[in-house]
């Protein structure tokens, strides 16, 4: 059974910076992508980043890039999102996501998932 389980999350002020983890259990860590999406409350999920099972690709939507900076560390099982010059826009619920397979910015493509990190950044 694969786990996720996200941590990193917090109150901060606009401007500050937070990383984000997720820590993946009981999978083939290192042969998925993985993604972070976000959920602010009473919108949809949003696709943030992903990065490929190699490090080799990384992507990000329009909303974080330049602030964010997603990476792995497939000795440890775990991915991060690292953001800086945080916004109150940016306050959500965060997500990790896996993907067996080639993922994309949609969350159907994405085979498991962590039960979220909370960001409130207070301006």
């Amino acid at each position: 059974q694969v786990q996720l389980v996200e941590s990193g999350g917090g109150l901060v002020q606009a401007g500050a910076s937070l990383r984000l983890s997720c820590v993946v259990s009981g999978g083939n860590f290192s042969t998925y992508t993985m993604g972070w999406f976000r959920q602010a409350p009473g919108k949809v999920r949003e696709y943030v980043a992903s990065i490929s099972w190699n490090k080799g690709y990384t992507h990000y939507s329009d909303s974080v890039k330049g602030r964010s900076t997603m990476s792995r560390d497939n000795s440890k099982n775990t991915a991060y999102l690292y953001m800086n010059f945080l916004r109150p826009d940016d306050t959500a619920l965060y997500y990790c996501a896996a993907s067996r397979v080639v993922a994309s910015s949609n969350t159907w493509s994405y085979d498991y998932w962590g039960p979220g990190t909370q960001v409130t950044v207070s301006s």
